[in-house]
């Protein structure tokens, strides 16, 4: 039985065990944060280092760890080949690159500008000119809608700047561009999956009522948005598998916005959560433990 090994054990974890146990595939949860990793045995021998039986026997690797300082020796533990590694991970957290490439395919996207920090007052006031408020400011690494605000006027704009700036100025900090992107009212928002080049299914992301009329607009599940599934027309489904074959990732969730008779890609995710069997394609799991055999293989 091959054996896979995957650094999260949230809600993907628990959901694809089963199915992908049953496709002769076992999976294990390796901790790869919030805990203490050793990095070498600190003695002259020949050869690796002992090996740590946690990370002994595994054939693959899931999707490289989000941590990636603690990725690096997590990977070099394990010495398998990732369905995503390093590479697909750091290319699809940055959004500004993502867009970029996907502009250059021909791939609908929103408006988007990059601003780098440190810039001052002049630059932001020149760089949002094009646009017509209100506009999205978000950090260009962040996940969850962590960050993300809209903006009505040229001072609110530069009050969010401002907290930006505040948090930038951390030498830790490493990311310190934001993008300011056109709002799209009203759009519906999608989270399409594609494995392996197909797509395999789709779910809707949508707020409350009572969260709409409170004035929230972030679709975020993990900020009470529900996700259903939906079946995406034929041109949903192409712009998602044309995404995946522009950034050359495996394995990833494309977000699409649709609204006015515009479909555009928004974002896309690495890492995405695999929800819930009845809301992806009968071939999902099949696809899926075929792209990890074919990782394990070398292929």
């Amino acid at each position: 039985m091959l054996r896979l090994a995957m650094t999260t054990d949230a809600e993907t974890f628990e959901r694809v065990r089963g199915p992908l146990a049953d496709r002769g595939i076992a999976i294990d949860h390796v901790q790869a944060k919030e805990r203490a990793l050793r990095v070498s045995g600190g003695r002259e021998r020949e050869g690796p280092s002992d090996a740590d039986d946690e990370f002994d026997g595994f054939d693959a690797g899931f999707v490289y760890p989000s941590r990636l300082m603690e990725g690096v020796v997590v990977d070099a533990r394990l010495s398998v080949p990732w369905v995503n590694d390093r590479e697909a991970v750091l290319t699809s957290r940055n959004k500004a690159g993502v867009l970029a490439a996907l502009d250059a395919a021909g791939i609908p996207t929103p408006r988007t500008t990059l601003v780098s920090n440190p810039v001052d007052e002049a630059v932001v006031t020149e760089a949002v000119a094009p646009f017509s408020y209100p506009v999205v400011v978000k950090p260009n690494s962040a996940t969850r809608g962590v960050g993300v605000a809209t903006a009505t006027d040229l001072d609110s704009l530069l009050g969010v700047v401002d907290y930006l700036n505040l948090v930038h100025d951390y030498r830790a900090t490493g990311d310190k561009s934001y993008l300011i992107q056109e709002f799209l009212p009203d759009a519906r928002d999608y989270r399409a999956m594609v494995v392996d080049g197909a797509y395999v299914g789709a779910v809707e992301r949508e707020l409350p009522p009572d969260a709409v009329e409170e004035g929230r607009w972030k679709h975020n599940v993990h900020r009470g948005a529900a996700a259903t599934g939906v079946d995406l027309p034929d041109r949903a489904r192409e712009l998602a598998e044309r995404t995946a074959e522009a950034l050359g990732i495996d394995y990833l969730g494309v977000d699409l916005l649709e609204t006015d008779g515009r479909l555009v890609v928004n974002e896309t995710n690495a890492r995405p959560t695999v929800d819930a069997a009845t809301k992806y394609k009968p071939d999902f799991y099949d696809r899926l433990a075929g792209l990890i055999e074919r990782t394990a293989a070398g292929e």
